[in-house]
């Protein structure tokens, strides 16, 4: 198959957005199949951006988001339209379709092509977050868009309740990997544990970006327990606020490849907090890494985590719960390990090959329809 992924992000970006369409791409021409990538130009700043993509990728004019220049909007252009036509794609992919994803949705529907639209933001709940309106707005345009497609992938059954709840149809829940060769407890880092520990205190770590919607400042209770220590792993607008907020954290940056994988499988407790997520790939890494996870029970989590077997689920945006449940794990170290040990297990077959498999799935049964209507 001839596939164009349209997508609102993609490497060098850092994002649960850019990550799976990357993956996506890979298993793509794995399988022998032949990508195209269309995604937002980024910073001038950034050299050879796409120098290690796995495909050719096709860079759409772009202007970084207000308040949040580490993201980029594309802007209208025919590029998007004119490189689908000469990849002479059998499908497009559209990845998290918001603005760039809209024009990818209209050249196939003009062409033609099938589409496929992956549903991964919540929007409306940034829009919620950023604007304190917008919301129904943003609902609008993702119906429209998923609407017009032939089938919604989405990540969780909370993602396709709100899905279906908005009135969008032809659902189907596609999942997403986690690289278990990468992250895995054996690179659990006794060295940088006591460089991230020196009192020998229990690590509770998040790892993600530092933007309001991700509510990182509800750790500032659970960072005052006493013989706890919060490491904080990501960038992001939010940053010097969480400094304030957490003068007891240790703040890393951004962390990478098995850089990162070291940094989870060193963890004793993985806290994530944002309560708007319709997946959440840091759970899985973390799980996968053999460590018990504290989460919002909202949204993707609900899914990931099993509660009291894999890790503890809390209600959203309540610093107190979050702190509760950190200091009853920080307090319990066998069952940390065994909430560990039974999340690795629970990922052990979520691979990115196994769900790859999966969408290519997706695509033959969404091309065999279209055959059958046109016959």
């Amino acid at each position: 198959m001839r596939v164009v992924i349209v997508t609102e992000s993609f490497p060098p970006d850092v994002n649960g957005v850019a990550h799976c369409a990357l993956q996506t791409a890979r298993h793509l021409l794995r399988r022998g199949h032949d990508p195209l990538v269309v995604a937002p130009a980024v910073s001038a700043a950034a050299p050879a951006p796409d120098a290690d993509a796995p495909c050719p990728v096709v860079r759409v004019p772009s202007v970084p988001l207000p308040g949040y220049p580490q993201v980029r909007v594309a802007l209208p252009s025919r590029r998007v339209a004119a490189a689908i036509a000469a990849h002479r794609a059998d499908i497009v992919h559209l990845a998290s379709p918001f603005v760039l994803g809209v024009r990818g949705m209209t050249a196939a529907a003009r062409l033609g092509l099938p589409a496929v639209a992956v549903y991964q933001t919540d929007l409306a709940g940034y829009a919620r977050t950023y604007l304190n309106a917008g919301e129904s707005t943003a609902w609008r345009r993702l119906r429209a868009v998923h609407s017009a497609a032939d089938r919604t992938l989405a990540p969780s059954s909370a993602a396709v309740r709100d899905l279906e709840a908005h009135g969008i149809g032809r659902i189907r829940l596609w999942r997403r990997g986690v690289d278990t060769a990468r992250f895995r407890p054996e690179l659990r880092d006794e060295r940088l544990r006591r460089e991230l520990a020196p009192g020998g205190e229990t690590i509770v770590g998040y790892v993600g970006r530092l933007a309001p919607e991700k509510r990182v400042d509800l750790l500032a209770p659970a960072s005052r327990l006493p013989g706890v220590r919060v490491v904080v792993v990501g960038d992001g607008p939010s940053g010097p606020g969480l400094r304030d907020a957490l003068p007891d954290a240790v703040f890393l940056g951004r962390r990478t490849g098995s850089d990162l994988a070291r940094v989870f499988a060193s963890l004793d407790v993985f806290a994530h907090t944002g309560p708007y997520e319709t997946f959440c790939q840091t759970v899985q890494e973390a799980m996968a890494s053999g460590v018990p996870v504290v989460a919002p029970a909202a949204g993707g989590p609900l899914d990931l985590v099993a509660h009291r077997r894999t890790g503890l689920l809390v209600p959203p945006e309540d610093p107190d719960a979050l702190r509760d449940a950190v200091a009853s794990l920080a307090a319990a170290p066998a069952l940390r390990t065994a909430y560990g040990a039974a999340g690795r297990a629970a990922v052990e077959r979520r691979t990115w090959e196994a769900v790859g498999d999966e969408l290519i799935g997706h695509y033959l049964e969404v091309l065999r329809e279209r055959t059958a209507v046109a016959a």
